[in-house]
């Protein structure tokens, strides 16, 4: 029914996204309303709404989750409509009902598809009855871990446990061996009941070489389907998304018509309105084949990735949201949408490869993003970043007429990424996308896993350290007698000098070809080289590399965050690997665990309590003999 362009709108969401969402909005001369929390007073997005109403502390469960406070602030704002981003009560069916209720236009999914498609096992009932195929495995309402575990030594090692409930990556683990299932059981049942409130699982076989493709899908409300092609997100670490291109690679046109089909017909079993992502899951072992492809889910919301579709397309699917949800048709249909050249999106995290990819927070004292590409941020310099929410910092998004020409341009830009003293996953990106198997398109789920040797930085390269030695030499004194370098009555002189980056003394030789991107940041002087970040200084005589590891047995949070289990408790006996407690941070778990064989001295903290970064969490002695 055509009802006329929405006047107001309120988004549900934070960040990159509410920006992302004002900024079509305003292509069509709608008035933005911003919600936020106590910790995102200070954002870019607050500032570019029309309108922003607080609506609670940090917490999410307390502000962008809150219903209750999002409808009210609707009804103070006088929002015609609630879009609910992608995230938080993007797919809640009750809350999009409880939209609809209060006169308040959804712009979204309609509640019964997101229903349909919310809960993995009925999901695939649905699209195995509709001729959609689906990935082998155990979808039935008997949750016993006794049955789990047959169903999964039926299937046959590795198995993958999937929340019913999940999405994004949460509620998911692999399991190599029968002894390691009831550990992971029980880890992703606690992650999802977490995040979804619904701790029920599903098996599916473990596909050895996947590749994770998905399209996008749009629909109207006067019956109307497309697809706007699709896109490739197979470069994945722990199940979270990493890098992701369009179209993907390797895929023939009589195989993507296959799967786009596919697509539109699980998206019309449900009667879709909207904008719609179906995940694929394909077998690459033999190349993308179609009778290797298989459903996996249906995400009913728009998703992170959708800007590389955008540009492919040239399409803008916010604004398409917009009016779909205002009661226009498609604004274009199937024959009408084309494919142009190639595209990439990298999402800049703040965490840290080098130490396990650990999140990582505080201040943007020096924040530097492209400039001459698509950027989509959430922050800007002098923003912080919170143990709060999800930690992007940013997509960088290129495109191009072909996969290498986009690539090269995605090289490039994370290669020039600035950011002090936040760790970000930067170097990681620029180092992926010079990566001679990334840019061969060798690649499935496993890419990162297989190569984080060669990926994760934990040291400054060679050319770095000779940077930083350019650099501090360019300020040192001259004079032959006080000066760093070795001075040689004859001879050239010896310019190696003995530098300290990060934590450790290297011998650097300065060389005046290169071109040192260094920068004074408060009292740190800080070297930029292709995405990474080194503070450099000259150390003093005395000074020694600093020791490694948890060698003397206090075991310190790596992190901010909260304890959500402990596992063991004073006196214990545990043995080198051991789990001691689990810490929850931007919605992810990580397990500490025991560094060598010992007795538990003192446990420090207990299930419930926030703990902060480095703080001391449990001591233990090694066992005399």
């Amino acid at each position: 029914m055509r009802r006329g362009m929405m006047e107001s709108l309120l988004i549900a969401n934070r960040g990159e996204i509410a920006r992302r969402i004002i900024r079509s909005a305003k292509m069509l001369g709608i008035r933005t309303i911003a919600v936020y929390s106590e910790a995102d007073a200070g954002l870019p997005f607050v500032r570019e709404a029309d309108e922003a109403i607080a609506i609670g502390p940090a917490p999410a469960r307390e502000s962008y989750l809150s219903q209750t406070r999002i409808l009210e602030a609707a009804r103070k704002s006088g929002a015609a409509a609630i879009h609910p981003g992608y995230g938080f009560l993007s797919e809640n069916a009750d809350f999009a009902e409880a939209v609809e209720k209060a006169g308040i236009i959804w712009v979204g999914a309609p509640p019964a598809a997101i229903r349909a498609m919310g809960l993995k096992d009925a999901a695939k009932e649905l699209m195995q009855a509709s001729g959609v195929p689906v990935t082998p495995g155990y979808m039935g309402a008997d949750q016993s871990e006794e049955r789990l575990a047959a169903e999964a030594e039926n299937i046959g090692y590795p198995v993958l446990i999937k929340a019913v409930a999940g999405g994004g990556g949460k509620g998911m683990r692999r399991v190599d061996r029968p002894q390691d299932f009831a550990e992971l059981l029980a880890s992703c049942r606690r992650e999802a009941a977490a995040a979804f409130g619904d701790d029920r699982v599903l098996i599916e076989r473990y596909i050895a070489n996947p590749r994770h493709i998905e399209v996008q899908v749009f629909a109207d409300m006067f019956g109307n389907c497309v697809h706007l092609f699709e896109r490739d997100c197979s470069l994945q670490r722990r199940h979270q998304k990493v890098i992701e291109e369009a179209p993907a690679p390797g895929l023939e046109a009589a195989t993507r018509a296959v799967i786009c089909d596919a697509a539109v017909k699980a998206a019309r079993a449900v009667n879709y309105v909207g904008a719609g992502t179906v995940e694929f899951i394909a077998d690459a072992s033999e190349g993308l084949r179609e009778d290797r492809i298989w459903f996996m889910e249906m995400n009913t919301r728009l998703q992170v990735e959708h800007p590389v579709t955008e540009a492919i397309t040239g399409e803008d699917l916010v604004l398409w949201q917009l009016k779909v949800a205002s009661g226009e048709p498609l604004p274009k249909m199937q024959d009408e949408i084309a494919m142009n050249g190639w595209a990439f999106e990298a999402r800049l995290y703040a965490e840290n490869p080098a130490a396990g990819y650990l999140p990582s927070t505080g201040r943007l004292d020096h924040l530097r993003l492209p400039d001459t590409i698509r950027v989509d941020s959430g922050v800007d310099q002098g923003d912080d970043i919170t143990a709060f929410y999800d930690p992007m910092i940013a997509k960088i998004v290129t495109h191009g007429p072909n996969r290498e020409a986009a690539l090269s341009k995605l090289a490039a830009a994370c290669a020039g990424i600035e950011i002090w003293p936040v760790k970000s996953n930067a170097g990681l990106l620029a180092r992926i996308a010079v990566d001679p198997d990334f840019r061969a398109a060798r690649i499935d789920t496993g890419f990162l896993d297989r190569h984080d040797d060669r990926l994760v930085a934990t040291e400054p390269s060679e050319s770095a350290i000779d940077s930083a030695a350019t650099a501090l030499l360019k300020n040192t004194d001259s004079d032959p007698w006080t000066a760093l370098t070795g001075f040689r009555i004859s001879g050239a002189d010896d310019k190696r000098v003995r530098i300290r980056i990060g934590d450790h003394l290297h011998w650097g030789q300065s060389r005046p070809e290169l071109e040192a991107n260094t920068v004074a940041i408060g009292e740190t002087t800080v070297l930029f080289d292709a995405g990474s970040a080194w503070p450099i200084s000259l150390p003093v005589a005395s000074e020694v590399e600093a020791s490694q590891g948890a060698g003397d047995g206090a075991i310190l949070s790596p992190m901010p965050g909260l304890v959500i289990s402990v596992d063991v408790a004073d006196g214990d006996r545990v043995a080198k690997g051991d789990r001691l407690l689990t810490v929850e941070a931007m919605k992810m778990e990580h397990s500490l665990r025991a560094p060598f064989d010992g007795i538990v001295e003192k446990l420090q903290v207990s299930s419930g309590i926030r703990v902060s970064e480095n703080q001391l969490v449990v001591s233990i002695v090694k066992e005399e003999v």
